[in-house]
């Protein structure tokens, strides 16, 4: 049955207010998981799952002395009125206190508005676009945005004397996030941006776009994609256009090589340097801990990546706002409660910054290598307390 918008905001004022019912220390903790279990970009789902899966293990099941349930919802990838939907029936039908997950950015916007309404807490585990917190009161993110990313590689990349580069990204939210902070960011440093270009999302074929790179003979090129199916194949025709020959030197965000899919890349992935907040092979006792207790528990087939991680923190800053804010706290208290967090990451230090709601974090350089066999993103430079350059002056 469709609600008209006059019910559904009825529905959610409220939701609201049972979100103010004093919970009874029984009562498990409810947490509405959004994310993609299925389609190309399943494996989204199954690292918040397991990301999840962990801390709870750690943790025998409970929050603050509360059994946790967790109810995970699909949307099968970018859909942001099925995100709304879903969103609307974990507030309502289910009664959840929490929402999380929210891997792509317009699902993002769209459960912002709704956890606004019905004054929900909401924690975002990946979703990258700079505005997310900015447009919803209710929403705090432990993962990164595109931009907090993009602009240390301008800074790199011109500490190594690179001073032209050609942007590549796809065309969408988080693509022009990405191109914006780092023309921002390159520009400043003295770099002149020679050429862009945007790639649609559904299946691309890149021949005629590296062909015009090839043609333009840039300096250097800096892409962006949505970890998953399109990074190895752009890299694929990057390798068989002979780029490398050319002298064409390329540099990326995390995203193209996302642990989860390394492997399956291939060699075409090798010696590509990438700006991210997290690496399988990041070297802290957390996070060594953190991968051998995800091997025991899910074997070697699904590699950790950031999805896993950013699951971890999401559900270690839900129970550190819990035990702040209190078993019977509100919305509002919740949110409070999470301004200002900080805690010790498998990845590194991470805040949630208090007057924005978003993560403050390390952001690492890294080149994919061979080690012991396996492909692995290798750590060499960082910039420390990275901030989104968006939200740098709030």
């Amino acid at each position: 049955m469709n609600l008209t918008r006059k019910t559904m905001l009825a529905t959610l004022m409220a939701a609201g207010l049972t979100a103010l019912v004093p919970a009874h220390a029984a009562d498990p903790l409810k947490i509405g998981l959004i994310g993609t279990f299925s389609g190309p970009y399943a494996d989204y789902g199954a690292q918040f799952d397991a990301g999840v899966k962990l801390f709870l293990k750690e943790r025998g099941g409970k929050i603050a002395g509360r059994d946790v349930e967790v109810i995970n919802k699909d949307t099968a990838g970018p859909a942001p009125d099925a995100a709304k939907r879903i969103a609307q029936e974990l507030i309502v039908r289910d009664k959840v206190s929490v929402l999380t997950g929210l891997d792509f950015s317009p699902n993002a916007y769209a459960v912002g508005a709704i956890a606004a309404q019905a004054k929900i807490p909401t924690v975002v585990m990946n979703a990258s676009s700079s505005a997310i917190t900015t447009n919803s009161p209710f929403v705090a993110r432990v993962s990164f945005t595109v931009q907090q990313v993009s602009a240390p590689m301008a800074q790199y990349m011109l500490k190594q004397g690179i001073k032209e580069a050609y942007t590549v990204v796809a065309d969408y939210a988080s693509g022009t996030d990405a191109d914006t902070a780092f023309e921002k960011a390159f520009t400043a440093g003295g770099g002149k941006i020679v050429g862009k270009l945007r790639t649609p999302m559904a299946n691309p074929d890149f021949s005629a776009y590296v062909q015009r790179i090839k043609d333009a003979k840039p300096q250097s090129v800096f892409f962006f994609f949505p970890s998953g199916v399109m990074p190895p194949a752009f890299l694929k025709v990057w390798k068989e256009r002979g780029m490398e020959e050319a002298g064409i030197k390329l540099f990326a965000t995390g995203e193209a090589t996302d642990d989860s899919y390394l492997q399956a890349t291939g060699d075409v992935a090798l010696g590509l340097v990438t700006s991210h907040h997290y690496s399988y092979a990041h070297k802290s006792a957390k996070n060594e801990k953190f991968v051998k207790d995800f091997v025991a528990e899910f074997g070697t087939k699904m590699r950790p990546s950031y999805f896993a991680i950013a699951a971890y923190d999401a559900m270690t800053a839900i129970e550190a706002a819990v035990v702040k804010a209190g078993a019977n706290a509100s919305g509002e208290k919740m949110m409070e409660a999470l301004k200002g967090l900080k805690f010790e990451s498998p990845r590194g230090p991470i805040e949630i910054d208090a007057a924005t709601r978003d993560i403050v974090q390390t952001v690492y350089i890294r080149k994919v290598e061979k080690v012991g066999g396996q492909l692995v993103n290798v750590e060499f430079d960082k910039f420390e307390r990275v901030k989104d350059p968006a939200k740098e002056t709030n």
